[in-house]
């Protein structure tokens, strides 16, 4: 019978290396995929992926809405235009717009990740982008701040004056 023999060798099983965890960006990405893609199998017909157009993408976005937490008042509403109101009121909440924009972009790349060509890519549709922007456009009048573009500012040349 042979002794034992002890080795400082690790096990020679096969190990199972762990990937880190995925970034919060792309949790929220692979999140925010499943979801739409769970919209699509629950649409009335249910919609396959390939089918897919910026009008389907808008319903979404407004479908998400019911789930918002940013209230925005009516044109009728006395707090409309008021950026801190004093009172409650029964305007509606919806998506803010800075959440719709990062998950478009969010859904933008997952789509294209998961095998569509960008020339496809509903949540690059022109319709997105008009939304998107009246959106920012009408929260921003509801709470009485206005976006304005930013300019860039003209190159100033200074000229110096030598004065002996």
């Amino acid at each position: 019978m042979e002794p034992a023999t002890w080795s400082c060798r690790p096990d020679p099983k096969p190990s199972t290396a762990s990937a880190p965890p995925p970034s919060r960006y792309e949790s929220q990405k692979r999140r925010d995929w499943n979801t739409f893609l769970q919209y699509l199998r629950h649409h009335k017909p249910p919609l396959a992926l390939t089918l897919c157009s910026g009008a389907h993408v808008l319903e979404f976005l407004k479908y998400l809405d019911q789930f918002g937490k940013t209230k925005v008042h009516v044109t009728t509403c006395f707090f409309f235009g008021h950026s801190d109101p004093t009172s409650p009121c029964a305007c509606p909440h919806k998506q803010a717009w800075g959440s719709l924009d990062s998950l478009i972009g969010r859904l933008r790349a997952a789509f294209e990740e998961n095998g569509g060509r960008p020339d496809t890519n509903p949540f690059a549709a022109r319709a997105i982008r008009m939304y998107l922007r009246e959106v920012k456009g009408s929260q921003a009048k509801a709470r009485g701040i206005t976006y304005q573009k930013k300019r860039r500012k003209a190159a100033v040349t200074t000229v110096r004056l030598d004065v002996d």
